[in-house]
């Protein structure tokens, strides 16, 4: 992996790029992070997944932030359709959004102890530890006040609906985005998703190339991350 910016280039690791100290998010909320991948023309997804957008310096910088995250929030499609487990880090929570609370706890994510759902006030009642707010769509900013164990530093993994309501909710302090090097076509969903006209500006923190994926991270223009 090569830094191309900031200069001077050279080699790096994702270890040493992406395992940097974050501060506190604003109003004392866990600073946030998203990180996703997609194809030059746009698509998150092939064949209905990203594992086929990806690379192993790609998976690299995702096990990365999953080890130095105090906790993951992820979107229940992503969790169907990437079929998540127990985390590999001792003690990470993973909280589970859902606005219907229709989400299999059967899994090992939740038989684990490590998986709780993030739901609506007036989702169906449910057997499995949950973080509850807003009324009929999870009000995130409410519930990201409310994670358990009060984490510092979140990492939020998609799908695009989620990243749209954290976008919408002026959430998100930080993009980690790959751009794979392929041409997909289809319908492939974007980034975000149904999110409103935004003007939100960040900053380019650093820009990594590896046989062909950029890998570019930004944070909100308001921090002082240098």
């Amino acid at each position: 992996m090569q830094r191309l910016y900031p200069l001077p280039a050279g080699p790096t690791t994702a270890a040493e790029s992406y395992g940097v100290a974050r501060p506190s998010g604003p109003q004392g909320r866990p600073w946030i992070a998203t990180c996703m991948i997609s194809s030059i023309d746009g698509s998150t997804v092939l064949a209905g997944v990203s594992g086929g957008l990806s690379s192993s310096a790609d998976r690299d910088v995702l096990l990365t932030l999953r080890l130095i995250a105090d906790m993951v929030i992820v979107g229940a499609g992503t969790v169907r359709s990437e079929s998540y487990g127990k985390p590999t880090k001792a003690g990470q929570r993973i909280g589970v959004v859902s606005n219907t609370g229709n989400v299999d706890t059967s899994t090992s994510l939740f038989t684990s102890g490590a998986g709780f759902l993030i739901l609506p006030e007036n989702a169906p009642p449910t057997s499995v530890e949950s973080v509850r707010a807003g009324i009929d769509e999870v009000d995130l900013a409410a519930a990201v006040r409310a994670l358990p164990g009060r984490p510092r530093f979140v990492h939020a993994e998609g799908g695009p609906s989620l990243n749209g309501t954290l976008a919408s909710a002026d959430l998100i302090d930080e993009i980690n985005l790959t751009t794979s090097p392929q041409v997909i076509g289809g319908s492939g969903p974007r980034l975000m998703s149904n999110a409103p006209d935004l003007m939100q500006p960040f900053r380019l923190v650093h820009l990594l190339e590896d046989n062909g994926f950029i890998f570019s991270r930004y944070v909100r223009q308001s921090t002082g991350i240098a």
